[in-house]
């Protein structure tokens, strides 16, 4: 076998395959004089570099957990004139997560909170920031879990050192005294120190009917609301947009 053989097989059991993959072509182009070794092997490696970044990214997303991958761009701000979208696009640059600041979406079911909250998630993903995506009641179930097998104090400094956490539908299910408790401790944890959207449709001045006590209920929202972006959708839902046109075209 000559050292060309050879040299792929390093390549391959290297799993150096991007390199593998154009060698060819830059050997020819050595060849031609059109192109320096140090020029190709930078380039070659950059290659695997760029592939590297693209598995992380990708394993980013998946260990997010997101319900869908929607972003920015297929959001329809013209259906929710409410909605300021330069300050939606604004957090496409995660100013927010660098000076730790929250982000609360308040409004009606299907407005398009969790698709926002999806597209932060996204993008805060794609920049190699740890993020975790999770419905209140499943986060809800997963704190009780814990605390049934003396894990709740793992758990929670598990939670508290995502870049992002995402929560997503609060005050969808009343939530009792033990899980107000520990939703609070999470909270308290994170505060100041990392970012978490919320998605919610109850207004703040129900979510002591929510959490069963106010004073609970005061504590979460003084410290999610103390560095945060409050941002209400007024709109319709998306969910019956294309079911009352429709109904529309046939009045017609």
């Amino acid at each position: 076998m000559n050292n060309y053989n050879k040299l792929l097989n390093n390549l391959e059991t290297l799993k150096l395959l991007k390199i593998r993959d154009n060698i060819d072509n830059y050997i020819d182009l050595i060849n031609s004089k059109k192109k320096g070794i140090i020029d190709s092997l930078y380039e070659l490696t950059n290659l695997e570099i760029d592939l590297l970044k693209e598995k992380r990214i990708h394993h980013s997303i998946q260990f997010a957990g997101f319900p869908f991958q929607k972003t920015f761009e297929d959001f329809d701000f013209s259906f929710q004139p409410s909605l300021n979208k330069e300050e939606i696009m604004d957090f496409k640059n995660l100013r927010f997560i660098e000076n730790k600041e929250n982000i609360l979406f308040v409004g009606s079911p299907g407005v398009g909170k969790t698709h926002l909250a999806t597209a932060i998630g996204l993008e805060n993903a794609r920049n190699n920031h740890s993020t975790y995506f999770i419905n209140c009641n499943d986060l809800i179930e997963a704190l009780k879990k814990a605390h049934t097998h003396n894990r709740l104090d793992d758990k929670l400094k598990t939670l508290a050192k995502y870049k992002l956490l995402i929560i997503d539908e609060v005050g969808y299910l009343p939530i009792d005294t033990e899980a107000a408790n520990m939703l609070f401790q999470l909270i308290n944890k994170r505060y100041e120190k990392n970012s978490t959207i919320i998605t919610t449709n109850k207004p703040f001045s129900k979510w002591g009917e929510l959490f069963g006590d106010n004073m609970i209920a005061n504590a979460i929202l003084d410290r999610l609301l103390h560095h945060s972006h409050v941002i209400t959708i007024a709109g319709k839902s998306y969910r019956t947009k294309d079911i009352l046109a429709n109904n529309s075209d046939d009045n017609t």
